[in-house]
């Protein structure tokens, strides 16, 4: 009997013959019965997503790569959408892809690789957006003092929304809007950005009241809980934000990204609540404050006012008796003008009448230069007489006149110097003063003033009378006489 050769087809063997399929089936089942449902961790790498919404990605470390699938309808609840270079770690199930030949982890959730990968992210996007400028101190804006409307960006379930109404109403009542969000898990970074933009496109005087402040809440939890505030499109919404923001999300000591793009930060949500409205009761004690200084101000101002009037008032002068004083010194002025003119005349009258009595009547003085007049016309005679007797004695001694000739030439001489006498009479300027009239002349130099235009006012004048001389003072000038044509000017003599 022929032996067969190895190898031969028709030799036979107890190994078990598979078809492909069943073999791929077999490795499946053998895989899936094996690790079950595993956590494997890992860094993201060749993520991509597909039209049909599913998302294939691999996992590394630096020995290994395990492909990897999360399917479309585990997207939803995936917890952490993969990013290319986040270390994370993935739950799921080892699964087969018979078509390829390869194995491969199927996703169903999410989650960063420990709080150091997560806060490297962080850090990453906040040194990005701070370079921007997102986080500049000059982009802060001051809160309103009492907002009318506040819009509240957080979970309608949950102690948040009841902590912040609690407060606002215990501090001071004010409309609030809630919008509600999820505040972790998949889309909840969308839709918190979705609700801070939509309360700034809302119109002002619109059917729904623009707010005019919100607050951005959310209680404490781990660096994972918060992390739909550390995404880029929370911060980029929160500094973009047309209202000013508070912030207030996880405890005192949790910081997110969003904290550094709001115009506040509050440490809780009951903070939050306690920064955007002031405490009624507060703001009471304060205006009773205010009112009690200003009453005391007032107060304070008033007696001053009161002390300097005082003040004043004691300098100065008793008013009634200094008008009864001025009253009683009209009253005598009054009763002394009454009087004052008839002793201004009196007084006048006193120097007239001295000046008078010294005047000679123009009759005593025309008299006087009258017997003057004939004294020397008796002097002369007498010295004519005796000039003739001489004359007559020397004549009669010579014997060259007979003494017809002599009385003959005496009685001619007689009568022409009766003529010149009755003639100098009548030019004398003393018989002219003895009629009343006067000469006068300057006190200065005894200039002569014929006319009154020559006389200035004030000039000190003499005046020349009958009797004597009287010095006066000029008041005023005189018009000029109008001069008839051929007229010479007037002269002394022809005064006289």
């Amino acid at each position: 009997m022929d032996t067969p050769l190895p190898g031969d087809p028709t030799r036979p063997s107890n190994l078990p013959e598979f078809a492909v399929s069943e073999i791929a089936g077999a490795i499946k089942r053998t895989l899936e019965t094996t690790f079950g449902r595993v956590r494997v961790r890992g860094e993201i790498t060749e993520c991509k997503r597909y039209p049909s919404g599913h998302i294939y990605l691999s996992l590394k470390d630096e020995n290994a790569k395990l492909e990897s699938v999360i399917w479309k309808t585990a997207v939803r609840n995936i917890g952490v959408m993969p990013e290319n270079g986040v270390e994370v770690i993935a739950t799921g199930k080892i699964g087969t892809y018979a078509d390829r030949s390869k194995y491969q982890l199927v996703i169903d959730r999410l989650d960063y690789a420990g709080e150091g990968a997560l806060l490297a992210r962080i850090e990453k996007l906040r040194q990005t957006l701070l370079a921007e400028g997102l986080f500049a101190p000059e982009r802060k804006r001051p809160l309103p003092r009492l907002p009318l409307v506040i819009g509240i960006v957080t979970s309608e379930r949950g102690a948040v929304i009841q902590d912040i109404r609690t407060t606002i109403a215990r501090r001071f009542p004010r409309h609030l809007i809630l919008w509600p969000v999820a505040v972790q898990g998949q889309g909840a970074a969308e839709q918190i950005a979705a609700a801070i933009r939509g309360f700034g496109a809302l119109p002002e005087g619109g059917t729904i009241p623009r707010p005019d402040l919100i607050i951005v809440a959310r209680g404490g939890g781990s660096l994972e809980d918060l992390m739909a505030f550390n995404e880029e499109v929370v911060v980029r919404a929160a500094a973009e934000s047309p209202i000013p923001l508070i912030s207030a999300v996880g405890h005192e000591t949790d910081t997110t990204l969003i904290d550094f793009a709001s115009d506040r930060r509050a440490p809780t949500p009951t903070a939050a609540a306690e920064l955007a409205v002031p405490s009624r009761v507060e703001m009471l004690d304060t205006v009773r404050q205010m009112a009690l200084r200003l009453n005391q101000a007032q107060r304070r101002q008033a007696d001053a006012a009161r002390l300097r009037l005082t003040r004043a008032a004691a300098k100065l002068p008793d008013l009634p008796g200094l008008v009864g004083r001025m009253r009683q010194r009209l009253d005598d002025w009054g009763d002394r003008l009454d009087r004052a003119p008839g002793e201004m005349l009196r007084r006048r009258r006193a120097p007239l009448e001295t000046l008078a009595a010294r005047l000679k009547h123009p009759r005593e003085v025309i008299a006087a230069h009258r017997a003057t007049l004939r004294l020397a016309e008796t002097r002369m005679l007498a010295l004519y007489r005796a000039r003739l007797e001489r004359g007559r004695t020397q004549l009669a001694r010579r014997g060259a006149l007979t003494p017809a000739p002599v009385v003959s030439l005496l009685r001619h001489d007689r009568t022409r110097l009766a003529a010149l006498s009755a003639r100098l009479e009548a030019v004398s300027y003393q018989a002219v003063l003895a009629r009343g009239f006067a000469l006068v002349t300057r006190e200065e130099d005894g200039t002569l003033l014929p006319r009154a235009a020559e006389i200035g006012a004030g000039a000190r004048l003499k005046l020349v009378l009958a009797d004597g001389t009287v010095g006066a003072t000029a008041d005023g000038a005189a018009p000029k006489p109008k001069r008839r044509s051929g007229d010479g000017p007037p002269t002394q003599a022809a005064l006289l």
